[in-house]
């Protein structure tokens, strides 16, 4: 994770998923806030202790994530 200057991952906070160093704030409750509507401003001001940089560079993360992501279309037979 050397890309990410605010982005980390340990196996003993969270269970490994990725979160804001520093917090046990992770990557996917961010994208949960912002998924239900929520604004970076909205973010930052419930959790005042985030940068701004540090919320966006959460969703900069999750979408490089995905971009290397492998979809594999299952079919089911009805």
């Amino acid at each position: 994770m050397e890309k990410y200057n605010y982005i980390t991952a340990d196996p003993l906070i969270l269970g490994g998923k990725p979160i804001i160093k520093g917090t046990r704030i992770s990557v996917e409750l961010i994208l949960e806030w912002i998924s239900n509507g929520s604004s970076i401003k909205d973010i930052h001001a419930s959790y005042p202790h985030l940068s701004e940089d540090s919320i966006k560079e959460a969703v900069q993360y999750a979408t490089d994530f995905l971009k290397n992501e492998i979809l594999v279309e299952i079919k089911h037979d009805a």
